[in-house]
């Protein structure tokens, strides 16, 4: 598995931890079970280790059930953290120490929570070689979120945490250069997210996502798919489409995906501009229902503040869909 201190082609025992696989999250909770399980396709002993509140199993259930392989993964649930445990993440370096081998590769999925922390903290002193994919987090939109914790975080815990990584696992180069203007001392790796060609090889027919909601009555649209979070430029997609509305009155936008507190915002911008007749809100799309939005869509539109790396415009490209991104999505090869 290592050899020379450096990774191996050969037979390996990987254990992914991420906060959460809730597709309400977006981002790794598709990106990383993915990852994990095009891994376990290839033979390797593949653990993912994860929160997870009871109630949200079944989204959870539904979302991974449509990737490719991911029933050769195994799964370590750790509950949902409440009260202390939230600070802590005591309950969760309990579990985690049951399923750390120091000769497996841990693969660490973001930052700043406890359940990431403590993974680290335990690899280190089991003296297990570690990876860390800090997805975006490091880049200078999100460290301005709550932008002291961060630094604290920082200063406090996560640099020697990032600096004792084998390697940080990266996107695409903007979140190399961000990360290098940080004077961490680790080396990075530049491996953007991936699609299981398989799952582009069974599409769902034309016209199937107008079966699933006839209410659009079959009109052409533009599509967004993503959390409706303040991050993914909500409030600039209500304002380009009421310019594109005024000039073009046949095609509408379709906006799916969980609200994560910004979608009271932007109904109240788009009935401000009297266009709500022509904006379809159709809630979280998963599994079929989400590839049929590709492939009856006219283009997909994501104008985010900030993305690692946009599995939504990777799924729209490989459906052979136009996409319309914002600079802000890292994502050059898109011209």
């Amino acid at each position: 598995m290592f050899k020379n201190g450096s990774l191996t082609n050969e037979y390996m025992k990987i254990i992914h931890v991420v906060a959460s696989l809730d597709p309400a999250q977006g981002g790794p909770a598709r990106s990383m079970p993915s990852l994990a399980a095009a891994q376990a396709k290839l033979g390797h002993d593949v653990t993912l280790f994860y929160n997870a509140a009871s109630d949200r199993m079944e989204d959870i259930k539904v979302a991974t059930a449509s990737i490719p392989h991911f029933d050769l993964v195994n799964t370590v649930i750790c509950p949902q953290p409440g009260g202390l445990e939230k600070f802590t993440g005591n309950r969760a370096g309990r579990i985690f120490k049951t399923i750390l081998d120091k000769n497996a590769v841990i693969h660490i999925h973001g930052l700043w929570l406890p359940i990431l922390q403590k993974a680290a903290s335990l690899s280190i002193k089991q003296g297990a070689k570690y990876i860390i994919a800090p997805r975006g987090m490091l880049n200078p939109w999100s460290l301005n979120q709550k932008s002291w914790k961060k630094r604290l975080a920082l200063h406090l815990v996560w640099r020697r945490i990032l600096n004792h990584a084998f390697f940080l696992h990266v996107l695409n180069a903007d979140e190399k250069k961000f990360i290098t203007s940080l004077n961490l001392n680790c080396p990075m790796e530049i491996i953007p997210n991936g699609i299981f060609p398989e799952e582009l090889k069974k599409l769902p027919p034309e016209n199937r996502f107008y079966n699933f909601f006839p209410r659009i009555k079959n009109r052409p649209y533009i599509l967004f798919l993503g959390r409706l979070h303040h991050v993914k430029g909500l409030d600039y997609l209500a304002k380009a489409f009421n310019e594109f509305a005024k000039k073009n009155g046949k095609v509408d936008l379709v906006v799916a995906g969980p609200d994560e507190d910004a979608q009271d915002k932007f109904e109240k911008q788009i009935t401000h501009y009297g266009i709500t007749k022509r904006v379809h809100m159709v809630g979280p799309l998963y599994g079929e229902k989400k590839y049929a939005a590709f492939v009856d869509a006219k283009c997909f539109c994501q104008p985010s503040r900030q993305e690692g790396f946009s599995m939504a415009a990777a799924e729209a490209m490989g459906c052979g869909l136009p996409v319309v991104i914002s600079k802000n999505c890292h994502f050059p090869e898109v011209a």
